[in-house]
C-alpha cells in the first residue's frame, strides 16, 4: 500500500513537472558539446551552485533560476560538498528543488558534485582520503535525495595522501554505482597526468577536468593543461569565466559597497580587483568597442576553443541568469580581437 501511495504520489509530481517546463527547451536555443571523446555533451553554459543557493539565500528565487535554466537548455548542474553558507545547504536545497520539480526529469539532467576541501570537524573531514571522500559522496546524495550523481569529483590535490588512495575512492564511487563518472579538479600538470593514469589502471576513465579559468586567469592554459587535455580526450568545463564578477561592469569604476569584494569574507577580496583593474577597463574599452558588453565577451572567449566543453556560471537571480545565457547570441571573437585580448591579458604562468 506505501508503495502505491508513493508512486501515485510520484506520477501526479510528474504530471505537474511537465506541465511546468518549456516542451522546445532542445530547439536549438542551447547548443551541446561534446566532453572529451566521452558519449556525453554538456550545454555550453552550465550552471554552478558554488554561491546563492545556501540556505541564507532565497530558496523561491533558488528554484526560480533552477528551472528557468531548464527551460533555456541548461542540463548540467555543479555542485559540491560545502557549498553553501552553510557547507552542505546547496545540496539540501537542490535536492528539494529536484524533487519538487525535476522528478521526472532526472535522466535529463547531468548532476555533479565533489568532495576534498572542509567539510566538517575532525581529522576525516577534509583532504584526500578513502574515509572522506566515499563518506563525503554517502552525505552529498542523502542531501541531494539521489541514487547516484553523474560525476564525482576530487574537489583539489592533496599533497598527503597517496594518488593511489584518493583515485581509488573515486574508483569505488564509480564501480559502485554511487557515480557514473570521475573528474579532477585544480590538479597542476605532473600530478594530473599520474592520477587519470592511475585511474586508467584501475579501469576508470577520467570523463572531465575543472579548472578556474578567464581572460584574467590563464595559467592553466599556459602550462600545457588545456592542450594535454584535448590529446587524452578529457573534457574541460572552466569555473569562474568572469572571474568572480570582475569580467562585468561591476568593477569598471572601483568597488562598489554592495559588491562581493567590498565584504570582509569571501574569495574575491578588493586588492585582487585593484590589482586587475587597469586590464578590467582596458577590455572593458574593448566589448565597448566592439558592440558587446564585457560579461558576454568573457563568455565567448572562454567558449573560443573546442578544448572547453562548458563555461560554468554562478548567478544571483534569474535576470542575472538570462543576461548571462544571452552570452550565446554574441558573435565570437574574432582573430584581431582574440590579439587585443593577448595584448592586455596574456597567457602566462
Amino acid at each position: 500500500m506505501k508503495f502505491r501511495i508513493h508512486e501515485l504520489g510520484k506520477r501526479i509530481r510528474c504530471l505537474h513537472a511537465h506541465r511546468m517546463f518549456d516542451t522546445a527547451r532542445y530547439d536549438g536555443r542551447m547548443p551541446y558539446r561534446r566532453c572529451g571523446d566521452s558519449g556525453i555533451l554538456l550545454p555550453a553554459i552550465s550552471l554552478g551552485f558554488w554561491h546563492n543557493f545556501g540556505a541564507v539565500d532565497d530558496f523561491e528565487e533558488a528554484r526560480r533560476i533552477m528551472r528557468r535554466a531548464f527551460d533555456r537548455g541548461v542540463t548540467h548542474f555543479d555542485l559540491a560538498n560545502n557549498y553553501g553558507p552553510p557547507f552542505g545547504s546547496a545540496e539540501e536545497n537542490v535536492g528539494r528543488i529536484l524533487v519538487s520539480d525535476f522528478v521526472c526529469h532526472r535522466d535529463e539532467l547531468f548532476i555533479s558534485t565533489k568532495a576534498g576541501h572542509d567539510m566538517w570537524n575532525g581529522p576525516y573531514g577534509k583532504n584526500g582520503s578513502r574515509k572522506h571522500l566515499l563518506a563525503s559522496l554517502d552525505q552529498s546524495l542523502k542531501r541531494l535525495r539521489l541514487d547516484y550523481v553523474d560525476v564525482f569529483y576530487s574537489h583539489c590535490p592533496d599533497p598527503d595522501t597517496r594518488l593511489e588512495e584518493t583515485m581509488s575512492a573515486l574508483a569505488t564511487a564509480v564501480q559502485s554505482g554511487r557515480a557514473l563518472y570521475a573528474g579532477l579538479s585544480k590538479y597542476p600538470l605532473k600530478r594530473l597526468k599520474k592520477a587519470v593514469k592511475i585511474l586508467q589502471d584501475m579501469g576508470v576513465r577520467c570523463l572531465i577536468y575543472q579548472p578556474p579559468y578567464s581572460i584574467l586567469q590563464r595559467e592553466y592554459e599556459a602550462d600545457g593543461i588545456l592542450d594535454w587535455l584535448q590529446d587524452e580526450g578529457i573534457g574541460c568545463i572552466a569555473f569562474s569565466p568572469l572571474a568572480q564578477g570582475m569580467l562585468t561592469p561591476k568593477y569598471f569604476d572601483g568597488i562598489p559597497e554592495d559588491s562581493r569584494a567590498a565584504k570582509p569574507e569571501g574569495f574575491l577580496q578588493a586588492d585582487q580587483v585593484i590589482a586587475q583593474q587597469e586590464k578590467i577597463r582596458a577590455l572593458g574599452l574593448l566589448a565597448e568597442a566592439h558592440d558587446t558588453s564585457l560579461h558576454h565577451l568573457a563568455i565567448r572567449w572562454v567558449l573560443r576553443s573546442q578544448q572547453v566543453t562548458s563555461a560554468l556560471i554562478g548567478v544571483r537571480n534569474v535576470a542575472q541568469l538570462d543576461d548571462t545565457l544571452d552570452a550565446l547570441h554574441a558573435p565570437a571573437p574574432d582573430d584581431a580581437l582574440l590579439d587585443a585580448i593577448n595584448a592586455i591579458a596574456p597567457a602566462k604562468l
